[in-house]
């Protein structure tokens, strides 16, 4: 077994921010695929996701048939109610970040760990990519400076030891269409499994 081949790797994916990554430059992303090609780079300790849910049934329901998928399929799902509130000018927000709990989660085992993935642009992720680093862990940040604005923020890019863009990693992880296969050209499957959650990014 080579040194890479045995490198511990997890992954803490922002499901809410990677899907609005992929939206932005017109893909789905297989998370079948974007799985096998993460465990082929090293030991997968974890592969996390994080969304939040909606109370109402049918925003609740489009993104159940992927959250049960995850959950089944080497996935560890970790779920937060999503919460209305009107703002002081009356506007409608939602409010649903589960930025603590990643952090949380990362900074557990990040002793168990020689490579964190992080699936955000957020940040607000960029003190615990620093915490983590200074535990011995190398990180590699997964976004986009491919959109107009990009979809990651400056300070946590750079903070990145690696800064891999969604665009390079896209035709290994996008999901494939039998007629169509350029993996920019949005596919409507006839399921909605491998599919992002259906929301906005949360209020913080």
């Amino acid at each position: 077994m080579s040194s890479n081949t045995a490198r511990n790797i997890a992954l803490f994916i922002d499901g809410a921010n990677l899907f609005a990554t992929a939206k932005a430059l017109g893909f789905d992303i297989d998370y079948k695929r974007l799985l096998e090609d993460f465990g082929g780079r090293g030991r997968l300790v974890r592969a996390y996701y994080y969304t939040t849910v909606f109370d109402n049934h049918e925003q609740f329901s489009s993104i159940r048939p992927l959250i049960d998928w995850l959950d089944y399929n080497g996935y560890t799902v970790v779920t937060k109610p999503a919460k209305e509130f009107i703002d002081p000018h009356g506007r409608r927000k939602i409010k649903g970040s589960l930025d603590v709990e990643l952090a949380v989660q990362a900074m557990e085992l990040a002793e168990h760990l020689d490579q964190m993935v992080l699936f955000s642009g957020d940040g607000d992720f960029r003190p615990l990519v620093e915490a983590v680093q200074r535990r011995g862990v190398h990180v590699t940040v997964v976004s986009t400076i491919d959109t107009q604005p990009p979809m990651i923020a400056d300070e946590l890019r750079r903070q990145a030891d690696v800064f891999m863009d969604i665009v390079e990693l896209g035709p290994r992880i996008a999901r494939i269409s039998a007629d169509r296969p350029g993996y920019r050209e949005r596919r409507l499957p006839s399921d909605s499994v491998l599919r992002g959650p259906k929301q906005d990014e949360s209020e913080h």
